[in-house]
């Protein structure tokens, strides 16, 4: 049985936007309480163990029901959601235009050279989605790092308003440079590897093959996809995550004062001094403070952003 890569008609790019955008909504939904374990593992300059505020997932996870309600596992939602809809939206859309330009432009140099442009195109997709979401994921951190208790911001609309207000429109793209720096090579090796499992391993065997109603085998099955993009994101994951750690701790710069019961704070003046500081205070392991949450929020959001995305896909070329 032959791979037929055209069995089906290709989706438009409003069709790909709608399918990137509702994988983002449908992942962020189940992955919130995982992402909020992380940022504030992120976030504690103490040594994660017995005696600090967070010390393991467990403890971490009944400590913040405990004290600050179930509600708060999910803080920041609506920034979140607002985040993860129009990143899926951008970087879905974008890399398969990229892609389906790359394949009519040059067909034997997309064959051989695969690979690498899925890398650029997965880069180059997720640096815009990025640019253009990033105000989101601010506003995200600063209603997940704020104790309940003591609230600075009264939703989501508020913290908008007030960061801009007091602190102005750069306050909104704190972190942008590690993100930007983490991001592209994440995405890249995220869709590389996707690509690769789908098109190279689970395309040809026969348990894992999505066929026509003809036979034809047009790509991968959702539990192919949901495999493969689980892989892809452990991978993508641990290469890129310190610079994910210094994120978060430079997006709280100036919010500080709202965090007095969670320890020790960081005050920094940039990249470089927050990655000095981080190594020199804490030790090199410290770049990976949160790993565990977020290395499991990584397979879980990838394999549903990957599947979801590629059966709403399907689903509307049927239709």
């Amino acid at each position: 049985m032959c791979y037929v890569q055209n069995a089906e008609r290709q989706p438009t790019v409003l069709q790909t936007a709608f399918a990137g955008g509702a994988a983002g909504a449908v992942t962020r939904a189940i992955a919130q309480p995982l992402d909020v374990l992380k940022i504030r593992f992120q976030l504690q300059l103490e040594p994660i163990k017995r005696g600090s505020k967070y010390s393991s997932i467990v403890q971490a996870l009944c400590s913040i029901v405990k004290e600050e309600g179930v509600s708060t596992l999910w803080s920041g939602h609506i920034p979140a959601q607002l985040l993860s809809i129009s990143y899926g939206v951008l970087q879905f859309s974008i890399f398969e235009k990229l892609t389906e330009l790359c394949r009519r432009s040059d067909p034997k140099f997309y064959i051989d050279h695969k690979h690498w442009l899925n890398f650029a195109n997965g880069a180059t997709a997720a640096t815009v989605a990025t640019i253009v979401s990033f105000p989101f994921d601010t506003i995200r951190t600063r209603l997940i790092a704020e104790q309940k208790t003591q609230k600075a911001y009264k939703g989501f609309y508020n913290a908008f308003s007030v960061i801009y207000k007091t602190e102005g429109t750069k306050a909104l793209f704190k972190g942008i440079i590690p993100t930007l720096a983490q991001i592209a090579p994440h995405a890249g090796i995220q869709f590389v590897v996707y690509k690769f499992l789908t098109d190279n391993v689970f395309n040809r065997i026969k348990n894992f093959q999505r066929n026509t109603t003809l036979g034809e085998v047009v790509g991968s099955s959702v539990l192919a996809n949901f495999i493969a993009g689980g892989i892809a994101g452990i991978v993508a994951k641990t290469t890129i995550y310190p610079f994910d750690v210094v994120k978060k701790r430079l997006q709280i710069q100036g919010f500080q004062q709202h965090r007095k019961n969670f320890g020790k704070q960081m005050y920094c003046s940039g990249l470089f001094d927050c990655i000095k500081l981080t190594i020199t205070e804490e030790g090199f392991l410290a770049l990976y403070k949160g790993y565990g949450p977020s290395v499991l929020k990584a397979i879980l959001v990838s394999a549903l952003h990957f599947a979801v995305y590629d059966e709403i896909k399907h689903f509307i070329l049927k239709l």
